[in-house]
């Protein structure tokens, strides 16, 4: 008979190896033992019978262990199981936590990715491992931001994609092992400012106080660079004697430098010289607090109220479309020079402007038209000839 808190055999003859302990409530756990692969004796708890668990269930489970260590196999208890689980698959809201906790403040979109993991991706799959997603639980994904802008569900998936990637690597989990479709993007917006909110903007930039961050959005215009890349700019990446700014890792990866036309060279002069003034050792350009490298500019967004530009405008975005779409408009610039200019890593980015070149294409037309009633023409003439001479 099982005593309560002793660890008795539960038969001998008919389940070898198979033990039982009894609760204070007097619920059976079982229990098995064996020999792993170095010869060691192992104990392990299978589980309580009100579990579902049974004699029969704790001696196929040690049959399995027996098994697998005979063939030389790695037998691990389900106590070492749990242990690597809890190392090598953990949630998902770890693996978020580290790999924002690893890209720091450096990250670029951080705080958008951030956004998309709390409000998309943390209710629906926080706790969950990597080893038990489903193509079920994308779907519900899917599902989850379908009402939001294609390029939105898009950014929600590949961030997951990105996170379960970033787990095997770091061996916080195992490799997904479905494949994240992802949806196509077709809701790529060029956003550009009208003459009126242009000049709006001008005067509100004129008359801000703090000119460090007119300059800054100035800079955006002229230039077309992104926000990250003026966030990063430092006085070494100037060259006012060829007229170039060094672009370093840019979002499509490789370094690159752009012209620097003169009022640009005007505005980083005025910078410098202001920066050195308020922020003395430091190497940036358009530096943050305390002359560090610059993550956020709140006035960007209280200048854009007081040009009454429109909600929706992205500034720092917004200005770098309206650089290229001015360029695509005045039809003296072409598409591969402007994708130079915005340091695009393809010529499929830089399509996006093409209908913003309404002089050039219709020019185009023209030529064509003209080319092919020149050609056609001749051979008109020379038929009506050769009857009028037959």
């Amino acid at each position: 008979m099982a005593v309560k808190g002793k660890m008795l055999r539960v038969h001998k003859a008919k389940w070898v190896g198979v033990y039982q302990r009894l609760r204070e409530d007097g619920d059976p756990v079982y229990f098995i033992t064996f020999k792993n692969a170095a010869g060691r004796k192992v104990w392990e708890k299978v589980g309580a019978k009100s579990e579902g668990y049974s004699p029969e269930v704790a001696a196929d489970v040690r049959g399995e262990r027996v098994r697998a260590a005979r063939h030389g196999g790695e037998v691990k208890t389900a106590k070492e199981r749990r242990r690597d689980q809890l190392v090598h698959d953990r949630p998902l809201q770890d693996i978020a936590a580290a790999y924002f906790a690893s890209k720091g403040a450096g990250l670029k979109g951080g705080k958008t990715d951030r956004n998309r993991w709390e409000k998309h991706l943390a209710p629906l799959l926080a706790s969950r491992r990597v080893s038990t997603l489903t193509e079920l639980d994308v779907q519900k994904v899917r599902a989850a931001v379908a009402s939001l802008a294609p390029a939105t569900g898009w950014n929600v998936l590949e961030l997951l994609r990105r996170l379960c990637h970033w787990g095997a690597q770091h061996s916080m989990a195992p490799t997904l092992p479905f494949t994240i479709r992802m949806p196509k993007r077709d809701n790529e917006r060029v956003e550009y400012l009208t003459v009126d909110e242009a000049r709006r903007l001008d005067e509100a930039l004129a008359s801000w106080p703090s000119q460090d961050a007119a300059r800054l959005l100035r800079t955006a215009m002229l230039t077309g660079m992104r926000r990250g890349e003026l966030f990063k700019l430092e006085d070494r990446d100037l060259d006012f004697q060829h007229g170039l700014i060094l672009i370093r890792s840019p979002k499509g990866g490789k370094s690159t430098r752009v012209p620097m036309s003169t009022p640009v060279a005007q505005l980083l002069q005025q910078q410098i010289i202001w920066r050195n003034e308020c922020h003395p050792g430091s190497s940036f350009v358009f530096p943050g607090r305390e002359g560090g490298q610059r993550v956020e500019c709140t006035a960007a967004r209280r200048i854009k109220a007081a040009a009454g530009l429109p909600m929706t405008f992205r500034i720092f975005h917004g200005l770098r479309h309206h650089f290229a779409v001015t360029l695509a408009n005045s039809g003296r610039v072409n598409l591969d020079m402007i994708g130079e200019l915005l340091t695009h890593k393809s010529h499929a980015m830089t399509r996006r402007y093409a209908a913003f070149l309404p002089e050039t294409t219709k020019a185009a037309a023209d030529l064509a038209a003209e080319l092919l009633q020149a050609k056609a023409t001749p051979a008109t003439d020379n038929l009506l000839t050769f009857k009028r001479g037959g």
